[in-house]
């Protein structure tokens, strides 16, 4: 589906859409791109979902905990992670992937929500981290 698409949004937007339609139990899906101007924050780009938070500094919740540390983050139950961001009162658990360019620069990190605990496990990392992988060389 991205063979040949050179824009990063295109590809971005895709991917979102793409997984919310395959799996039900995701509410919310997309990315958050690093901000050229303010590299140490987040800003929110194409997703599938309710609103998202604007923006996020690097080391704040599960997203910022992604960029800062560059692992894949995954959370059983978003209530109990220290200083999530409440973006969606329905988040339970999320599954936070970062998104690496060809030189290992951080651009995003790729962000899923589920309303149902516990909804992410390690197929799930290494699925994500698969396909952002493959689409972001």
């Amino acid at each position: 589906m991205l063979d040949g698409e050179p824009n990063r949004t295109a590809r971005m937007a895709t991917i979102a859409s793409m997984l919310a339609a395959t799996f039900g139990h995701y509410f919310w899906t997309g990315f958050y791109v690093v901000d050229p101007e303010k590299p140490e924050e987040l800003v929110v780009g194409p997703y599938q979902g309710s609103l998202g938070c604007l923006r996020i500094a690097f080391g704040r919740g599960v997203c910022g905990t992604a960029a800062a540390t560059g692992e894949t983050q995954v959370v059983a139950d978003v209530h109990a992670f220290p200083g999530h961001i409440a973006c969606d009162s329905r988040s339970r658990s999320e599954i936070v992937v970062p998104v690496f360019d060809a030189a290992g620069a951080l651009i995003a990190v790729f962000d899923v929500d589920s309303a149902e605990p516990a909804a992410f496990d390690e197929t799930d990392r290494a699925g994500l981290e698969a396909i952002l992988a493959t689409a972001f060389p």
